[in-house]
């Protein structure tokens, strides 16, 4: 900046040039000018031009890049910035909050990111504390939904799961924003035919998997919805008469809310899915008519939509006309499946058995210098 002449001064009304902007409802002007302020601390890698120094590497061996050229260039998840700091994160939200209000979803999830890094870089070098950084995370889960929720390339849900399961964040939902959880439940239906498609032979484990993570999730919030008692019903109760009431009810909640209105449709046919799943995993045979009844369909109907599901590989199932029922097949969990299952048990509980050991290590630490305090004050008396 000394370069430029940029003095602190005018770097401060820059800045605040940049918040009049968004007041006034310029967001992208605003996104423009807070794009120039990061670049300001940003140090990229240098583009080499087309041709430029091949005789150089030649002669040198191939790479002339130097150890102190590396160490200059900048975090790539954080817009290349070579150091972060509070006021720098401000920043960064601001990115965030214009690329939002403009509507561009994949500039919005980059800023997304490095909101994200620079948060946890802030917190792992005690420049935040643990309650701020709770609260940062408990804002960037919030500001979230409008990204992943409007996410078109369809990942975007998967990210969401991925993100508010990890444990910091996770610590933040059943903190801080239990209502949340809503949400997270919506996105894991919503992911688990979608995950079908994409895994093949894998799908019913990471389904059953992602259903397992989200249980304990609703185990540890203090919160309730109708679209977070149809899962609590079908999955922990088994109560599908329950289930199915609360199903009516979600319809209306979906319809009225703001991310998920959008997804009403879709939804209420990947919740009658789950339904279905979860009847079939205590019936082997199931009477058509009162299959249709569970679905809220028809007889016809139901039937119909039960011969899509086995042609599109997603139900292993046949269809006995005779009898007027469903025939569920013996499908077996492979090998490969069990014990991918079996690590990912071992992982969470080696995670748990550390994080509550390192917990008790940081209480016998305070214990002790707690003693010795007193020992100390003890003597001076």
């Amino acid at each position: 900046m000394a370069t430029y002449n940029i003095t602190p001064e005018i770097l401060a009304n820059y800045y605040k040039f940049a918040k009049f902007n968004f007041d006034c409802g310029d967001y992208q002007q605003s996104r423009d000018m807070l794009e120039c302020y990061l670049s300001l601390f940003a140090s990229p890698p240098k583009q080499r031009k087309e041709g430029e120094g091949e005789e150089e590497d030649d002669e040198l061996g191939g790479n002339t890049s130097t150890p102190a050229e590396d160490e200059k260039t900048g975090n790539p998840n954080m817009y290349y910035l070579t150091s972060i700091d509070p006021t720098l994160l401000q920043v960064l939200w601001g990115k965030l909050s214009c690329e939002i209000l403009v509507e561009d979803w994949e500039e919005a999830s980059v800023a997304l990111i490095a909101v994200k890094t620079a948060i946890e870089s802030l917190t792992s070098s005690n420049k935040l504390t643990a309650l701020e950084a709770l609260h940062q995370r408990t804002w960037l889960l919030h500001w979230s939904l409008f990204v992943f929720w409007n996410d078109a390339s369809g990942k975007g849900l998967e990210s969401m799961v991925e993100l508010f399961t990890s444990e910091k964040y996770l610590q933040a939902v059943t903190t801080n924003a239990p209502h949340l959880l809503r949400y997270l439940t919506a996105a894991v239906l919503l992911c688990k035919r979608r995950a079908a498609k994409k895994a093949g032979s894998n799908s019913n484990a990471e389904g059953r998997r992602l259903l397992r993570d989200l249980v304990k999730v609703m185990q540890q919030c203090e919160y309730s919805d109708p679209i977070v008692e149809f899962v609590e019903q079908l999955s922990v109760k088994f109560d599908f008469e329950a289930a199915q009431s609360q199903l009516a009810r979600c319809e209306t909640v979906l319809s009225t809310d703001f991310f998920l209105c959008k997804q009403t449709e879709l939804f209420m046919e990947e919740a009658r899915v789950f339904v279905f799943e979860n009847y079939c995993r205590i019936h082997h045979k199931i009477d058509l008519a009162t299959l249709g009844e569970k679905l809220a369909m028809d007889r016809e109907r139901a039937e119909r939509w039960i011969v899509d599901l086995i042609r599109n590989a997603l139900l292993d199932a046949k269809i006995d006309s005779e009898e007027g029922c469903v025939v569920m097949g013996t499908g077996s969990t492979s090998v490969y499946e069990q014990v991918m299952e079996k690590t990912r048990e071992l992982n969470a509980r080696s995670s748990g058995l550390v994080s509550n050991l390192r917990g008790y290590m940081n209480d016998v630490r305070k214990e002790k210098a707690k003693r010795e305090r007193k020992a100390r004050d003890a003597m001076e008396e």
